[in-house]
């Protein structure tokens, strides 16, 4: 087993990664060596009420603390982007510290950006009202500073959209996001403060992580630097998700430490594609959490991708711990699909289309065009058969 450090610091694409258990209490004095004086923190209701993980980041933030707005929620609506700017301006804050999950994350970089775009709530609603909204391209108002507790793999990542109309009052029949560019200035990654997270939260994210690291491989634009962060990620994760998020018994510290470092390495340099592709396709029609859909469909999509074209296939074994010595790629390919479902069914989460409710079978056909047009299927593997119908014949295996 390769050993993980204790503590580690590392530059990725102007974010500074500060890893380690104990790291919130740099948080003040990493802020005053640059400048910043008042930071807001940005959370959810229940994160915001957890005093095990509240308690480290304020005392971390010490008199750099300038409090906290607690209204983030899954739903990632824009008219809460505009609240924390309302918070931010009231409590005179310099930076923002996003704290907790993929929503909150993705709330405080575009609360930052919409700072400074200029368009107000109505000037957005009344874009997206015409059929699109343009996207900011300002520099953000504020820097931001993400803190994740869940296996989202939402913090290094300049982006994360905000919903603008949902679908039902959409003229396009689908929601219309903002979402402008905010590399956070850096990445607190303290597996103590994972460990107060609920385990049902854990479970829920895990896939979504998870599987950043699966579709690097097999990505059109791979190469051996996005490979090795891939596939040392997915050593790490493939065998600690199930014991800190799932059903597995083991030393549950030991493995938080080495989950929280892979979940990390998934991140840099990720290739989004193919999986997160069926996600997207959901969340066009329903407001479901990724991370659920994830869980049903990546052993699916793998063995379509497999069908099709080599995928990585043998990378990813070695992320899996999966022995491909004397094996043929078929053989390979069963084994890396077995392997990720023995991950997913450790876990607290679905396993079929229609368990995810408000999933209905007759929207399968939309769901498989939306896929198919989803952006991040440019980066699939070539000469893949991307049409619908394929893809519709791999929902319905998983419903």
């Amino acid at each position: 087993m390769l050993p993980v450090a204790d503590a580690f610091d590392h530059g990725y694409a102007g974010c500074d990664v500060l890893y380690g258990r104990g790291r919130a209490s740099d948080l003040g004095e990493y802020l005053g060596d640059r400048g910043y004086d008042d930071a807001l923190v940005v959370c959810g209701s229940h994160v915001g009420a957890n005093d095990g993980l509240m308690d480290p980041i304020r005392a971390g933030l010490d008199d750099r603390y300038a409090g906290t707005f607690d209204g983030t929620t899954p739903a990632k609506r824009v008219e809460t982007a505009f609240d924390v700017i309302e918070a931010m301006r009231d409590a005179d804050a310099d930076v923002l510290v996003g704290v907790g999950g993929g929503s909150s994350l993705d709330v405080a970089r575009q609360a930052a950006v919409l700072a400074a775009d200029g368009r107000d709530l109505e000037a957005l609603e009344a874009e997206a009202h015409e059929g699109s909204v343009a996207q900011p391209t300002v520099e953000p108002a504020v820097p931001v500073v993400v803190v994740p507790t869940t296996f989202a793999g939402a913090d290094l990542s300049p982006g994360g959209s905000l919903e603008v109309l949902a679908a039902a009052e959409s003229p396009t029949g689908q929601p219309i996001s903002v979402s402008g560019s905010a590399t956070p200035i850096a990445d607190l990654a303290d597996p103590a403060l994972f460990e107060t997270t609920p385990r049902s939260a854990l479970a829920g994210s895990a896939m979504n992580g998870f599987d950043k690291g699966i579709e690097t491989p097999y990505a059109e634009h791979a190469d051996p630097v996005s490979d090795a962060t891939a596939v040392h990620g997915l050593r790490l994760l493939s065998g600690t998700l199930p014991v800190v998020a799932g059903d597995r018994v083991g030393d549950e510290s030991a493995a938080m430490d080495r989950a929280v470092a892979g979940a990390l390495l998934v991140q840099i340099d990720r290739k989004i594609s193919v999986i997160h592709a069926f996600g997207h396709g959901f969340a066009r029609r329903y407001d479901v959490q990724q991370g659920a859909v994830h869980a049903v469909l990546a052993p699916h999509v793998l063995a379509y991708l497999f069908d099709e074209v080599d995928a990585g296939r043998r990378a990813l074994a070695a992320g899996l711990d999966v022995d491909a010595a004397g094996r043929d790629d078929d053989a390979v390919a069963e084994a890396v699909v077995a392997a990720v479902t023995d991950v997913r069914d450790a876990l607290a989460v679905p396993d079929r289309l229609r368990d995810l409710a408000p999933t209905r079978e007759a929207d399968l056909p939309t769901i498989a065009s939306f896929v198919a047009d989803d952006r991040s299927m440019a980066h699939a593997p070539t000469e893949m058969d991307e049409s619908p119908e394929r893809i519709e014949a791999v929902l319905r295996a998983a419903w």
